[in-house]
């Protein structure tokens, strides 16, 4: 098995979130394991356990229960002892930690106005790791043009099988011009997961001519991008709101060029969505790009979408 230094290093990354005993054990796994570990899960009176891409596991050499001290304490070291600013976030069901690493959370809801407002107490937590998988987009790039026309794309698969890997590394290869005509690009960040900037630095590779805009919503990042920073194309994760989807339609109607991510397993899946029926009968999208599983593995394949 090739081994991945940076992958080995963004997993003792996100470890180093973990309390003391975890941390520890975490660290004795062998380098393999490491490699290929997606997320790491602490569940309250169950053992720590591990996704791999073949499946979950309990981490070797670990036995006994986690402790709801223990996932207090973990939030302590990743919020930098801000728990309940982050805690706030918990509507959107995570929230993303410095590097790029998402840590989602589950507990007992505080419900004010028929919304989720906090959390009571927390009784899950779950580690994704951010991965960088540079090239990953090389066989499907030549069939996102039409010439010198980059096609407005969007990316879709069940969560946590790579839709932000490889939107990432789409914007990474636009930006440089790595095998197709380099474009500028915008990127509306709001969680930090595509750029990871710190300090106004990205931590992933997104390419030199790429504009972040992180911190804030969707919808306001990618209009602000449109008006302030001239980009050919523009990128944003997870297409989740109206709101998001007006902010599309504008930048579309300004011709731009759009690469975008939805939660879904098949055009037919998105069909039967109001949102996303809603995003397809605007016909901003020509390609979708579905991201499928064949054991380990991750497959993609590239459909174009019919205009009226």
């Amino acid at each position: 098995m090739v081994m991945y230094e940076k992958d080995i290093l963004r997993f003792h990354q996100a470890a180093a979130l973990l309390p003391p005993e975890q941390r520890r054990a975490l660290e004795r796994l062998d380098d393999a394991v490491k490699a290929r570990t997606e997320e790491i899960r602490l569940r309250a009176g169950q053992p720590v356990s591990l996704v791999l891409p073949e499946g979950e596991i309990t981490l070797p050499g670990w036995e006994r229960p986690v402790r709801t001290a223990e996932l207090a304490l973990l939030l302590e070291i990743a919020t930098q002892a801000s728990a309940h600013t982050a805690l706030s976030q918990v509507r959107s069901g995570f929230f993303t930690v410095r590097g790029g690493h998402r840590l989602g959370i589950c507990g007992s809801g505080v419900v004010k106005d028929g919304a989720v407002w906090n959390l009571r107490q927390v009784s899950s937590l779950a580690l994704r790791i951010a991965r960088e998988a540079v090239g990953i987009a090389a066989p499907i790039l030549d069939r996102l043009w039409a010439g010198e026309e980059l096609l407005s794309t969007l990316i879709l698969s069940p969560p946590g099988w790579g839709k932000t890997t490889l939107l990432r590394d789409l914007i990474r290869a636009l930006s440089d011009g790595d095998g197709v005509p380099a474009r500028r690009v915008g990127v509306a960040d709001e969680r930090g997961e595509l750029a990871g900037v710190c300090e106004g630095v990205p931590q992933f590779r997104v390419g030199r001519r790429t504009d972040v805009m992180d911190g804030c919503p969707k919808s306001a990042g990618l209009l602000m991008l449109l008006r302030g920073m001239n980009p050919q194309a523009l990128a944003a994760d997870e297409i989740t709101a109206p709101e998001d989807i007006a902010a599309l339609e504008m930048a579309a109607n300004c011709g731009v060029s759009l690469l975008c991510t939805a939660h879904g397993a098949s055009l037919e899946d998105l069909r039967r969505r109001v949102l996303y029926r809603r995003l397809l009968e605007a016909q901003i999208f020509r390609r979708l790009v579905v991201i499928r599983r064949q054991g380990s593995r991750r497959c993609y394949s590239v459909e174009e979408l019919e205009r009226c």
